[in-house]
């Protein structure tokens, strides 16, 4: 007994010239999406990590440096004020804005490189 071939799936054509437009443009965004995302390989997930850690330290060191530096003025000269917490607010923002710095700059250069048109 011969067994009966399992029927294939006929393969469908667009029927329609819209169809047949909107299969050619989806078809042509999904490829430069690929080609961007080639040719901008070097920039992976451990990129994002570094860029993270770039803008932590940015922000802790300042903070931290300025609050020693106003513990150590407030143990040398005591007074009414606190510099620690002076200077504590002042090394934030001063994070705070080398953070920005980073962040717009990385933000520039992607819009410099250009992303994939997504229509």
């Amino acid at each position: 007994m011969q067994e009966a071939s399992p029927r294939r799936p006929e393969a469908t054509s667009p029927t329609t010239p819209d169809e047949s437009a909107t299969l050619a443009h989806t078809v042509g965004r999904h490829e430069r999406r690929k080609l961007w995302a080639r040719r901008n390989a070097a920039r992976s997930v451990f990129f994002g990590f570094g860029l993270f850690g770039i803008v932590g330290w940015s922000v802790v060191v300042p903070t931290v440096g300025g609050a020693l530096a106003g513990w150590a003025l407030d143990r040398h000269y005591p007074g009414g004020r606190s510099w620690t917490l002076a200077l504590l607010i002042a090394g934030l923002a001063v994070g705070c804005a080398v953070a920005w710095h980073w962040v717009a700059r990385e933000l520039d250069l992607i819009r410099h490189t250009g992303e994939p048109d997504d229509e």
